[in-house]
């Protein structure tokens, strides 16, 4: 049985405003916790809720790679991993959402 494939995530707080680096197996359920305030924490303390960007990992250890690699990355990188697919900031979360 194969793995299942996790997601590395980036929440904004608005266009150009605050970044949170994130690594989940659910994504649609993460980022409504984080739209709610469900979890307390950076993201919560911040209102880091908008779906800027999201990719899909193999597997945990991957994500979890992955994640660490892009948090250790300039804003400006983050920056322009974002924009490549998203250039308006636009929230994602209705497109991963919906049925």
């Amino acid at each position: 049985m194969g793995k299942a494939p996790c997601y590395v995530y980036i929440l904004a707080s608005r266009l150009g405003g605050t970044l949170y680096v994130g690594v989940t197996s659910n994504l649609t359920a993460r980022v409504y916790q984080h739209k709610q305030g469900a979890v307390d924490g950076f993201a919560k303390r911040y209102r880091v809720d908008r779906l800027v960007y999201f990719e899909s990992v193999d597997d945990l250890d991957a994500a979890v790679l992955r994640e660490m690699q892009i948090k250790k990355w300039d804003r400006s990188w983050k920056v322009r991993l974002i924009e490549e697919e998203n250039p308006n900031w636009v929230d994602l979360y209705p497109e991963i959402a919906t049925p």
